[in-house]
């Protein structure tokens, strides 16, 4: 574990103080905010649709759409001969491509979520224009906009004349929204699942015994990944351990060495095979992780980095006793698959993107020494990563500890 000599308090207070600016609306966006409620009140004829017809909206990427998996349950129940239709980015479709809840899941490259480079200022304008017309085309009676600040998923719903707009009370969003539902400082799939349930009278929270993450496992990706893992020796009988390390911000990564150090003793305390996983993006760091853990002798280590899809990583994990890493989407998979798993968290916040699960078998951690958690901010660039130590911070006998209880439970 890397060594901070560093006055915890100081540091809190200060990154606080920066994170207060960053999340402050600078003098374009308060214009822009202002430009959106003007637009939101000119009137838009409504579509005329012929049945119940549901649009549901989520941009983001993995973790976040698997999180809408227990509110699409409840709309498919509250409106079972409804057409329930769900927009989200390419990079997130194959989530829901067995989901059992849904018609069709629908795909546009939504402004400001897609990982490539930005385009001209006025692109998302004309993508939204375009959106729209080709929605009202289709007829929608009813929206749902699963993240709370996203106006420009609102502003398309109005735009295309859906007659009924359920959303969050979200100062940019709600202008554009016939139903808008207050937020709360709860997990985001409980909030969902309200919202979904149209009875904004009372908050009751959903727990995720009664209102689990879906996702399918085929048997086509669970034989792959038995296949895969015999090629190695590895049998049914042998019990594998999964980490997944990497994560979309280098703000929420823990340290090589100690994933390495944990993985090792887990590995000699129940005979399992260390498996690591990742994008190929991650290599490095798998590699590095590897490169320490492959000291330690008589430990069995399996790199699948880069040879997933979504269908086969969710097979692994279902496979796995264990699943562990940062905050990521992919250890939201674990959870939807039932497999224990052990999260750390820094700059989310636990409550509301915490594991969606039993307490006992799904963990996260946090460190305890950092004032400013849960402070939001994913991208401190310009700013020396050695003053964000939220995750680094976690201790290895936590994380120990965390993961010998979820392998009991």
């Amino acid at each position: 574990m890397q060594d901070f000599p560093v006055d915890r308090a100081a540091l809190s207070a200060r990154n606080q103080s920066m994170a207060d600016a960053f999340h402050r609306l600078s003098v374009k966006h308060r214009i822009r905010e202002q430009l959106m409620h003007a637009a939101a009140q000119v009137p838009v004829p409504h579509a005329r649709p012929t049945r119940e017809r549901i649009l549901v909206k989520r941009p983001d990427h993995l973790g976040d759409v698997l999180l809408i998996t227990p509110a699409l349950a409840v709309l498919r129940a509250r409106y079972p001969d409804a057409i329930i239709d769900v927009l989200v980015g390419p990079w997130a479709a194959d989530v829901l491509a067995h989901n059992q809840d849904i018609d069709h899941v629908l795909t546009l490259p939504f402004p400001g979520f897609s990982r490539g480079g930005a385009g001209k200022v006025y692109d998302p304008y004309v993508l939204a224009v375009n959106a729209a017309r080709r929605l009202r085309r289709v007829g929608y009676s009813r929206a749902f906009i699963l993240r709370p600040d996203h106006w420009w998923g609102a502003a398309v719903a109005k735009w295309a004349g859906i007659p009924v707009r359920v959303g969050y009370a979200h100062a940019q969003t709600a202008p554009f929204l016939t139903h808008a539902a207050p937020l709360h400082d709860i997990h985001a799939a409980a909030q969902n699942v309200w919202l979904a349930g149209e009875d904004f009278s009372q908050l009751r929270p959903a727990r995720p015994e009664s209102a689990p993450l879906r996702l399918t496992v085929t048997q086509d990706a669970a034989d792959w990944v038995n296949g895969y893992l015999g090629e190695f020796g590895i049998g049914a009988s042998r019990p594998i351990i999964v980490i997944h390390p990497g994560s979309g911000a280098a703000v929420k990564l823990w340290n090589d060495a100690d994933w390495a150090t944990t993985a090792g003793i887990l590995a000699e305390e129940i005979d399992a095979c260390i498996v690591l996983t990742g994008s190929d993006s991650e290599s490095p760091l798998t590699h590095r992780i590897i490169s320490t853990l492959s000291e330690r002798k008589g430990v069995q280590w399996l790199d699948m980095t880069g040879e997933t899809t979504l269908d086969t990583l969710a097979a692994l994990y279902q496979r796995a006793r264990l699943v562990m890493g940062p905050d990521s989407g992919p250890l939201h998979v674990a959870a939807a698959v039932g497999t224990p798993s052990v999260v750390l968290y820094g700059p989310a916040s636990m409550i509301e993107f915490g594991p969606w699960g039993p307490g006992s078998r799904h963990i996260g951690l946090r460190s305890t020494m950092m004032a400013c958690i849960p402070c939001r901010v994913l991208n401190w660039e310009g700013d020396n990563l050695s003053n964000h130590p939220c995750v680094r911070d976690i201790h290895v006998s936590a994380v120990l500890d965390a993961a010998r209880r979820a392998l009991r439970a």
